[in-house]
C-alpha cells in the first residue's frame, strides 16, 4: 500500500521560502506522476504542481508558476516543493499524492492514500 508522508511546513513571513518534502513508499514509482496539492481553510483542495517520476517533466498551476519548483530524488523516493516568494494566499495544508497519469493527478478527487499533510502559514 502506498504511504505518503509530508513534512517541512511552518510559519513564514510573506516573501519568505519553505521547502516541503514528501517521502513515498509502498510501490515502484517509475513512470508515475507525483503531485502536490493544497487546501486552504474553507476552500476545496487544489492541484499545485506535479512531476513525472522518471522523466522530470513538471506541471504547475498558474498561481505558483515562477515561485514554486517541484523536484524529486529517486534514490530517496522523495518529492520536494521549493516555495519562494510566499504570499498569504499560499496559506494551506499541503498534501502529496501519486497517480499513473497527469490527467489522474489533475482529477485528484479520485486519488486515494492521502497523507496527513503539512501546514504552511504565510503571515503578511
Amino acid at each position: 500500500q502506498v504511504q505518503l508522508v509530508e513534512s517541512g511546513g511552518g510559519l513564514v513571513q510573506a516573501g519568505g521560502s519553505l521547502r516541503l518534502s514528501c517521502a513515498a513508499s509502498g510501490r515502484t514509482f517509475s513512470n508515475y506522476y507525483m503531485g502536490w496539492f493544497r487546501q486552504a481553510p474553507g476552500k476545496e483542495r487544489e492541484f499545485v504542481a506535479a512531476i513525472v517520476w522518471s522523466a522530470s517533466s513538471t506541471y504547475y498551476t498558474d498561481s505558483v508558476k515562477g515561485r514554486f519548483t517541484i523536484s524529486r530524488d529517486t534514490a530517496k523516493n522523495t518529492v520536494y516543493l521549493q516555495m519562494n516568494s510566499l504570499k498569504p494566499e499560499d496559506t494551506a495544508v499541503y498534501y502529496c499524492n501519486t497517480a499513473p497519469s497527469i490527467q489522474a493527478i489533475r482529477n485528484w478527487k479520485a486519488l486515494r492514500s492521502w497523507g496527513q499533510g503539512t501546514q504552511v502559514t504565510v503571515s503578511s
